[in-house]
């Protein structure tokens, strides 16, 4: 399974970014390319302690969902709704300019390390390796969902 404790997996979604445009089209969801890129990046700002998200596991999905999502090969599937503090319309971090967006991303995914025991709001306290699986397979899904594979 594809993690970002391996280089080249942090290497072949940074490619699958710097694909995406502001006009590329979704398969699904709502969300817009420039939604998705400000999503992801509060996503790792979250995963670093930088952003506060209220938790809402509990624990069907602190064993089970955390077993399939992290530990399976299963694909995300569409359509869960993410808590209100990654959500662009929400409380999520709105889109301004698209370079300077996509760039922090980048950065982010580039400085990304996984702190093992740091809650995760869906999945709770996760360790580093399965921060670093949660890091590769968020950001693939919405990849997917913008047709980059």
């Amino acid at each position: 399974m594809s993690t970002f404790s391996d280089a080249a997996a942090k290497t072949a979604v940074r490619q699958r970014l710097e694909r995406l445009t502001p006009n590329t089209p979704r398969k699904w969801g709502k969300m817009t390319p420039h939604q998705m890129v400000c999503h992801l990046t509060d996503g790792y700002r979250s995963s670093a302690g930088e952003r506060t998200v209220a938790p809402v596991h509990n624990v069907f999905t602190r064993t089970v969902v955390r077993l399939i999502a992290l530990h399976t090969p299963m694909t995300w599937p569409r359509g869960v709704k993410t808590v209100p503090e990654g959500d662009q319309e929400q409380g999520g971090t709105r889109p301004a300019e698209w370079d300077r967006d996509l760039a922090e991303l980048l950065r982010r995914i580039d400085a990304f390390t996984a702190i093992d025991g740091r809650p995760h709001a869906i999945f709770g306290p996760l360790t580093g390796s399965e921060w670093n699986v949660w890091a590769f397979r968020h950001a693939d899904h919405h990849l997917r969902q913008f047709g980059l594979k």
